[in-house]
C-alpha cells in the first residue's frame, strides 16, 4: 500500500509532497483542469515501475529529477516479500523505491537504497500497484488479450506458465528434426562432398610449418652458387694462413703466461679465441657442405608450394587451419552416420512432449471453461450494479478442430473472445463491434474490481476510466469505486464530480506560475475547499450559488452512505 510519494525537478514539478499515510483501505481522488498535469503523477508511479525514462522530462534547469514512494508490504502479500528476500532487499515491511533521471539522460533505480535492474523494478511494481487506465480500456477491444484477463480471473497463471514452457520445448524439438530431416534429404550428396575434401587433404599428408621451410629451401636455392663461393673462399683463407698463424701464437702465448703469471688471464682469453675461430673455421666447412646444389629440386619445390597455397585457399589461411578444417569434416562424417539415430532419437522426444503439452493444454481448457462461465456470472453482477441491468456478458472458447498440436498455441488450445449486449433481446457480438466508449470503460471497471478481489494488490489506480460516462452511469461508477475502496487503497484521476464527492482523500492539481515559472502543485482540500473543487467541476470556473448548493449535498450524500 502506497504511503507517500515525493516527486522533484519532474516536468513541470519543482517539488511535490504526497501523504496518504494515515490510512489504509479508501478512496483517494486527485482532480484538476485538463492539462493541469494529473497524468506527471501517473508517469511517475509509472517511472518507479521500471517505464522508460527520457532526459525530457527533467524539469528545465535541473541536473536531474527524483521520484521517491514509501510502500507498506502485509504479511499476505507473501510473492513480493519472498521477491524482496531473492535479490536481499528486504528492510522489514517497508519499501521504499527510487528513481533517479539525470539531464543526460541516464537512469539509476533503487529499492531500499540498493541498485537494481528495471526488471526486478517492474517485478515488484507488478505486486505493488494495478494501474487501470483509458490504454487498459483498448486492450478489451483486442482479442489477443482476452485469454489474459480469464486466466487472471480464473488463477491459471501458473498452469498456463507450465504449458507455455513445454509448448517452447516442443517447437525447439520441431524446428532441430525439421533440420536434421532436410539434411537428410541431401545426406549422400553431402557425404560424397565431405569425403572428397577430407581426401583432398589428407593425400597431401600436410605437416604444419612445411610451407615456411620449403620457401626457405627455395629461396636459399636461388643463391646457392653465390653461398657456396663465399663459404669456399673464407674456409681457403682459414685453410691457408689463418689457422697456422693462431697456432703460433697459442704457442707464444702459453709461453708468456709461465714466464709472467699476471699475463696468464690475458693468455687465457686469447688462446680461447684461437680455438673459438678454429670450431668456426670446422662448422663453416659443414655449412658448405651442407648447401642445396640441386637446382633440379627447385621444380618439385615449386610445384609442393602450389599444391599447400591451393588447399590453404580452399580450406583454410594457415596449414593449421586447414588441418583443423579436415578434423570438423570428420566429425561432420560422423554426424550424418549417426543421423538417422538422431532423428530416431528427436521423434521419440518430440512425442512425449507433444504428449505432455496436450495433456497441459486440455487441463488449462477445461479449467478456462469453468473459469469462463463464473466470470460471465460475475461480470453480469458487476455490470448490473453499473446500470447495466439486463446487460449480457459471454466468454466465447474456440479450440482447434484437428488432432495433435496442430493449431495450438503458446497461449495454449482456446481462442478466447469476449462479446457483449448491452440490451434485452440483442444477441451478443464481440465488444469491439457493440461497446460504445462509456460501455467499455464500465465494461473495465468491472472487470478491475473481479480481479482485484482475487489478486494480493493493495493499491489501484484509475486514471479517467470514466470517460464517456454521465448521468445515472456516473452514479452507478462511483458507487462501484467506492465500494472497491472499501477494501483496496484506489486512488482515481477523474473529472467526474459523483467519483469525487465520495473521497477519503481529496487532491486538487493545479498550475501555478511563480517568478516566471509554470509549476505543477498538489494541493490537499479541507471540506469547504472540497465543495468549491466539485462546484468547479460540476459549472466551471464561476460557480453559481446554486451549484455550490448541489455540491455541497454531493458530498453529505456520499458520507450519509459512507456511515450506512
Amino acid at each position: 500500500m502506497l504511503h507517500e510519494l515525493r516527486v522533484h525537478n519532474l516536468a513541470l514539478v519543482d517539488a511535490l509532497h504526497f501523504d496518504v499515510s494515515e490510512r489504509g483501505a479508501g478512496l483517494i481522488v486527485l482532480t484538476g483542469e485538463t492539462g493541469a498535469g494529473k497524468s506527471i503523477i501517473l508517469q511517475a508511479i509509472h517511472l518507479l515501475g521500471g517505464g522508460r525514462s527520457s532526459a525530457s522530462w527533467v524539469r528545465n534547469d535541473c541536473d536531474q529529477a527524483m521520484i521517491e514512494a514509501l510502500f507498506e508490504i502485509g504479511p499476505e502479500q507473501q510473492p513480493l516479500l519472498e521477491l524482496l528476500d531473492d535479490q536481499a532487499l528486504r528492510d522489514g515491511s517497508g519499501c521504499i523505491v527510487r528513481r533517479i533521471i539525470t539531464r543526460q539522460g541516464r537512469s539509476k533505480l533503487y529499492i531500499n537504497d540498493q541498485l537494481v535492474t528495471a526488471r526486478i523494478a517492474s517485478d515488484l511494481a507488478e505486486g505493488l500497484v494495478n494501474i487501470a487506465s483509458q490504454h487498459d480500456n483498448q486492450q478489451l477491444l483486442n482479442v489477443r488479450h482476452h485469454v489474459d484477463f480469464l486466466d487472471s480471473y480464473g488463477e491459471l497463471w501458473p498452469l498456463r506458465s507450465e504449458y507455455s514452457r513445454l509448448f517452447r520445448q516442443w517447437q525447439k524439438i520441431s524446428s532441430e528434426l525439421r533440420q536434421l530431416l532436410e539434411r537428410e534429404q541431401d545426406k549422400e550428396q553431402q557425404k560424397d562432398f565431405f569425403q572428397f575434401q577430407l581426401e583432398e587433404i589428407e593425400s597431401a599428408q600436410l605437416v604444419v610449418g612445411e610451407d615456411e621451410e620449403l620457401i626457405r629451401e627455395r629461396d636459399l636455392l636461388k643463391s646457392s652458387a653465390t653461398v657456396v663461393a663465399i663459404v669456399d673462399k673464407a674456409h681457403q683463407l682459414f685453410a691457408g694462413k689463418i689457422l697456422d698463424t693462431l697456432a703460433e701464437v697459442r704457442k707464444d702465448l702459453g709461453q708468456l703466461a709461465e714466464l709472467d703469471p699476471d699475463a696468464s688471464a690475458l693468455a687465457e682469453r686469447a688462446i680461447s679465441a684461437c680455438y673459438e675461430v678454429a670450431d668456426i673455421e670446422q662448422e663453416l666447412s659443414a655449412y658448405g657442405a651442407a648447401v642445396p646444389t640441386d637446382v633440379s629440386r627447385m621444380e618439385g619445390i615449386s610445384e609442393r608450394l602450389a599444391l599447400l597455397k591451393q588447399l590453404q585457399r580452399k580450406y583454410g589461411a594457415t596449414l593449421e587451419e586447414v588441418l583443423a578444417f579436415a578434423g570438423n569434416i570428420r566429425q561432420e562424417l560422423v554426424a550424418l552416420e549417426n543421423l538417422e539415430g538422431q532423428i530416431d532419437e528427436l521423434e521419440l522426444e518430440l512425442e512425449k512432449v507433444s504428449t505432455k503439452a496436450l495433456l497441459r493444454a486440455t487441463e488449462l481448457s477445461q479449467y478456462r471453461k469453468e473459469a469462463a462461465r463464473k466470470l460471465e456470472q460475475a461480470m453480469e453482477e458487476e455490470l448490473a450494479s453499473l446500470s447495466f441491468h439486463q446487460a449480457c456478458f459471454r466468454v466465447q472458447l474456440k479450440a482447434p478442430e484437428g488432432l495433435g498440436m496442430e493449431g495450438v498455441q503458446l497461449t495454449g488450445l482456446d481462442t478466447v473472445e469476449f462479446r457483449f449486449s448491452a440490451n434485452p433481446g440483442e444477441p451478443d457480438k464481440p465488444l469491439a463491434k457493440v461497446a460504445s466508449g462509456g460501455e467499455l470503460s464500465r465494461l473495465m471497471l468491472a472487470m478491475k474490481c473481479i480481479l482485484a478481489r482475487r489478486d494480493q494488490v493493495d493499491t489501484v489506480i484509475f486514471d479517467e476510466v470514466d470517460a464517456g460516462i454521465s448521468g445515472q452511469a456516473a452514479e452507478a461508477v462511483a458507487e462501484k469505486i467506492r465500494q472497491l475502496a472499501g477494501h483496496h487503497q484506489v486512488f482515481c484521476i477523474t473529472h467526474l464530480p459523483q467519483i469525487a464527492a465520495g473521497a477519503d482523500i481529496h487532491f486538487k492539481i493545479e498550475k501555478q506560475v511563480r517568478d516566471g515559472r509554470t509549476r505543477t502543485v498538489l494541493v490537499r482540500l479541507d471540506a469547504e475547499a472540497r465543495v468549491a473543487e466539485l462546484a468547479r467541476m460540476l459549472g466551471g470556473s464561476d460557480p453559481s450559488g446554486q451549484t455550490m448548493v448541489y455540491a455541497r449535498e454531493l458530498v453529505e450524500r456520499k458520507q450519509q452512505r459512507s456511515r450506512v
